[in-house]
């Protein structure tokens, strides 16, 4: 069974059984391919590792940014669907200005005039948006909000061709109310009144030149007619570019028109900001230094240099800090540096900035107290106010008339010169001359008994002080003063010219029969009247219809003319030096030739510049004839900043008028920049003329300026020497040329700005060839007459 069990398995061919190395050959084929799979395998495993850690990053980055700044990826949307789009972080698209000026007008809304944050408006700027005032008939334009752009650093708004701006920050403007703009007209002793009536903000100004902390400062402004006076007042903003936010930092009122400005007060390197409210004589200034504040969006603020308390505790400084408060800022000072001397010239920082503030008034009531005044009551006035007491009481002395009208100023004024005097007398009580004030004021404000009595009253007076002051006292006479109120006082202004010989016959006088004679030392003046007052209204040369009776026409002539009250003329000269000198004279009699008025007057002889072509003419006025006015000046430069537009017209009038008088050469006006550069120096002065609520630019020119410009051939500076002094050149508040010297007629010159009694507008007194003329602006005419 065994082998047939073998027989049954055939043997295995030869011819059937592979070959050894052909087995080999097949086995290692497949491994060959399986190791080169296996390595495209890792290399695209890789791959896909590295691009997905490479999208992982991108898509982390634009994470990053798309939470802190989306608008870093904003250009993602040009390739993304609407339902995927990426919102931005300032939630608005940036816009073109076309764009923003055209969503202001949708909104009844007026697009300002951009300033810039820093030197390239393009990239960021200050938007003032303003609206239209309803029933209104100037300054229409009413500021309602600040806005501030910056330009879009997105590429997908770089590439185009305008520039995209992003609105950073805005701040809603409202005006002042009322009550505050006319607070500073208030003397201290009337009730402010309750108004809640916002003024209008109509201009926005940057503030040029350095100033403090690295942010950017901004003047908002208005402009509000009292009376004569054109009141300023505003905002001062502060853009801070840490927190990118706008801050009202301080709100102002000038009463005479001045605006704020940066200067150095105080002794450190930071400019203080100055703001003026001086009316009349009376100084005030408002200085603010910048301080820092412990807090996140507002770390500055404008901290006012206050004389109400002392952080200096010595009894010296604490009195000055007192007469200072009652308005003696020269006596005050002076007292202040005796102090700092004794101390070797160190005060604490606080002590040091108000003695500075002092320092700075003291400069404006030594100035006032230093000019010529028209009239004795004007320059008590300055007197008292710097303290001069000396001075004051030989203006006092002068004369009965001066007399009588200081009198009259002492009992008109409500506390400014009472507070002065008791301040003063707190300090020194025994000062002969503080108590003649005094009593003067306490006699003509509560009568000469109550004078007497304070006067016996005080422990040290002496009997030699005592019948001097008295004496001071019997000059109020009450005589005189109630002639003067009997009648108009005397109101003319005209030519004076000295003359030898006089004929009675010729001349009207209210007693026909005595002789025309004149006292020792006085010569004989013909004044020729340019203008006066009847009592009703100014009038002007020539003279028309002056219908005097047949008998007594001298007694009409002096009631018409306020003679009778007011029988003293001054007469005024300018010396070489340019100081002015002042001779009173009495007129004695009247003379009426066809349209000509003239007066008859006795005084001292005053020098003679009759033949001094380059000084103005002797002049003739009463005292209460004119209130000069002097509006403080400020440069061509300055201006420039206020009023861009009218600087540009003045100065190329100003070219014009120069060309057209030959003392510049003809031919083409040189470019704003290089009259700027040449002119912008010159001082004008902005103040209403055409009462309109307006301002008007003055701008008075000196000989030596016009020599400046090194334009003239020596020919033409050789030529015309009467031109050779002051001329002045006005421009409207449309820039428009309303008086000019520049003219054919050369001995035209504008001699001074007045305010004329009962009249609400200025005038100008102009000297002629031959005589001063007064002019004011005709609103039909619409030029000065």
């Amino acid at each position: 069974m065994a082998n047939r069990s073998r027989k049954l398995k055939p043997k295995a061919s030869k011819l059937n059984q592979p070959r050894a190395g052909a087995m080999k050959r097949v086995a290692k084929k497949p491994q060959k391919k399986l190791k080169l799979g296996s390595w495209l395998s890792s290399i695209l495993a890789i791959a896909i590792i590295l691009s997905s850690a490479s999208l992982i990053m991108a898509f982390a980055w634009i994470s990053v940014l798309f939470i802190f700044n989306p608008d870093e990826v904003s250009w993602l949307n040009k390739i993304l669907p609407a339902w995927a789009q990426i919102p931005l972080g300032k939630h608005e698209r940036p816009q073109t200005l076309k764009q923003i000026q055209l969503d202001l007008s949708k909104k009844n809304q007026i697009f300002g005039e951009t300033l810039p944050l820093y030197q390239d408006v393009k990239t960021s700027f200050l938007l003032p948006v303003f609206q239209q005032r309803a029933n209104c008939q100037s300054d229409c334009e009413e500021l309602v909000e600040l806005r501030v752009y910056e330009r879009s650093k997105e590429l997908e708004f770089k590439s185009q061709s305008e520039n995209y701006y992003y609105l950073t920050t805005q701040l809603p403007v409202t005006g002042p109310d009322e009550s505050f703009v006319i607070s500073s007209l208030l003397d201290g002793t009337s009730e402010p009144q309750d108004i809640s009536i916002p003024l209008p903000l109509t201009e926005v100004q940057r503030f040029e030149g350095k100033t403090p902390s690295s942010g950017v400062w901004f003047d908002l402004r208005g402009k509000r007619q009292q009376g004569t006076s054109s009141i300023r007042y505003g905002y001062v903003v502060y853009y801070n570019p840490e927190r990118t936010n706008l801050l009202q930092m301080l709100s102002w009122t000038s009463p005479n028109g001045q605006l704020p400005k940066w200067q150095q007060v105080t002794g450190d390197a930071t400019k203080e900001l100055v703001v003026d409210q001086t009316v009349g004589l009376e100084p005030h200034l408002q200085v603010y230094q910048v301080k820092p504040l412990k807090l996140f969006l507002k770390p500055i603020q404008l901290e006012a240099i206050s004389l109400k308390s002392s952080t200096f505790n010595d009894s010296g400084y604490q009195s000055a800090l007192s007469i200072a408060r009652s308005g003696l800022w020269t006596p005050a000072f002076e007292w202040l540096k005796f102090i700092k001397k004794q101390r070797k010239g160190v005060l604490p920082e606080a002590a040091q900035a108000q003695m500075d503030l002092i320092r700075l008034h003291s400069q404006l009531t030594k100035t006032q107290a230093q000019k010529i005044w028209a009239s004795p009551s004007q320059e008590v006035l300055a007197d008292l106010i710097d303290g001069r007491w000396e001075k004051a009481l030989q203006v006092f002395e002068a004369s009965p008339h001066n007399a009588q009208e200081i009198a009259t100023l002492l009992k008109a004024d409500e506390k400014r010169l009472w507070n002065r005097i008791a301040a003063a007398l707190q300090v020194n009580p025994n000062r002969r001359e503080v108590q003649a004030w005094f009593a003067l004021i306490l006699a003509v404000q509560r009568g000469k008994g109550h004078a007497n009595s304070w006067l016996k009253a005080q422990p040290k007076v002496t009997k030699e002080n005592l019948t001097y002051i008295q004496d001071l006292l019997a000059r109020l006479n009450g005589k005189g003063t109630s002639q003067i109120s009997s009648t108009h006082p005397s109101q003319i202004v005209g030519t004076v010219q000295p003359i030898t010989q006089v004929t009675n016959t010729e001349w009207l006088q209210p007693n026909s029969q005595a002789d025309l004679k004149l006292m020792d030392n006085q010569v004989w003046y013909q004044v020729e009247v340019s203008a006066f007052n009847d009592g009703k209204r100014w009038l002007n040369f020539p003279f028309e219809n002056f219908n005097p009776p047949k008998t007594d026409a001298a007694k009409f002539f002096w009631k018409t003319l306020g003679i009778t009250s007011d029988p003293e003329i001054q007469i005024v000269i300018w010396l070489p030096n340019g100081e002015q000198k002042i001779t009173i004279a009495a007129i004695k009699a009247v003379q009426v030739r066809g349209k000509i008025l003239r007066l008859l007057a006795a005084g001292p002889k005053i020098p003679d510049n009759q033949n001094d072509v380059l000084q103005p003419k002797p002049l003739a006025l009463t005292n209460a004839a004119l209130e000069w006015v002097q509006p403080s000046p400020i440069t061509l430069r300055e201006l420039h900043q206020q009023n861009p537009q009218g600087v540009k017209v003045i100065l190329s009038s100003l070219w014009q008028s120069l060309q057209k008088s030959d003392e510049v050469p003809a031919g083409a006006i040189p470019s704003f920049e290089q009259m700027q550069e040449k002119l912008g120096d010159w001082p004008v002065q902005v103040i209403d003329l055409t009462n309109n609520a307006q301002s008007e630019i003055i701008l008075t020119i000196s000989p030596e300026a016009i020599a400046s410009l090194n334009q003239a051939t020596p020919e033409i500076q050789g030529e015309n020497t009467e031109q050779r002094r002051d001329r002045t050149i006005i421009l409207s508040d449309v820039n428009k040329v309303i008086y000019t010297d520049f003219t054919g007629n050369y001995l035209q010159r504008l001699s001074a700005i007045a305010k004329l009694s009962g009249v609400q507008s200025l005038a100008l007194l102009v000297e002629n060839a031959h005589n001063y003329s007064l002019r004011r602006w005709s609103e039909k005419n619409q030029r000065f007459e």
